[in-house]
């Protein structure tokens, strides 16, 4: 059974700004990873953290669940799929706690006195699919919203929040590469193309050949699912 609001306290791993802390970045991690090996991923990368003067950079961890892909093995994964593809239903029940969950974390740097306006949302994967769910459907107030290698599935929840509002909405900055045969780059344009037509002013970049193998890539669970089946 799904955890309850305020029964789950995330772990958190934290890069602290070099000067005064006027803002917050929540990076989302891909599915079996956790917030502590993407801030090494992007270490790696960078060959430094990810750090800013005035920006905190917050890497939480999913907590363990059960998960369909993995025939129902536990993985640190934000929610559950029925299955890795766009056309199907979306596991609700699973999207909705964890919603509620990560608006516990954005409440911490509120009280911290972050303004709403002054925190960004997003992730790798299935992290950029929670922060699309996160920030479009329950906090349209944010600063943005970026999703790397990620999608919506066609009939997402998203999609409905948006067509029942006519607010102002976070900016959205999306990237994927062209040769992904996990997450096709085509879920990721549909994505973008159907958020537009909703009122969402977006920024969408194409890397050509990049696909989810080599050392620019953080380790996923879906991506060994992908491999062994």
């Amino acid at each position: 059974m799904a955890a309850a609001s305020g029964s789950v306290r995330l772990q958190r791993c934290v890069v602290s700004p070099a000067g005064r802390h006027s803002a917050s970045l929540i990076f989302l991690h891909g599915s079996g990873d956790s917030g502590r090996g993407l801030r090494t991923w992007i270490k790696q990368v960078l060959n430094q953290d990810l750090t800013f003067q005035h920006i905190k950079v917050i890497y939480p961890t999913a907590p363990p669940r059960p998960y369909t892909p993995l025939k129902g093995g536990l993985s640190n994964v934000w929610f559950d799929r029925y299955k890795i593809s766009n056309d199907c239903p979306e596991h609700l029940e699973s999207i909705d706690v964890m919603c509620q969950v990560l608006t516990d974390l954005i409440n911490d740097e509120v009280k911290s006195g972050i303004k709403k306006n002054r925190i960004l949302i997003g992730g790798f994967s299935m992290g950029g699919c929670m922060a699309m769910h996160l920030a479009f459907r329950n906090h349209q107030d944010v600063a943005g919203v970026f999703a790397l290698s990620s999608f919506l599935n066609t009939a997402s929840a998203v999609y409905q929040a948006l067509q029942q509002g006519d607010r102002a909405l976070p900016e959205l900055f999306q990237c994927h590469g062209t040769a992904d045969e996990l997450v096709l780059h085509s879920w990721a344009e549909e994505t973008n193309s159907l958020l537009k037509s909703l009122g969402v002013s977006t920024k969408f970049h194409s890397f050509p050949a990049a696909t989810r193998s080599g050392p620019f890539v953080p380790p996923s669970t879906e991506s060994s699912y992908y491999d062994q089946n």
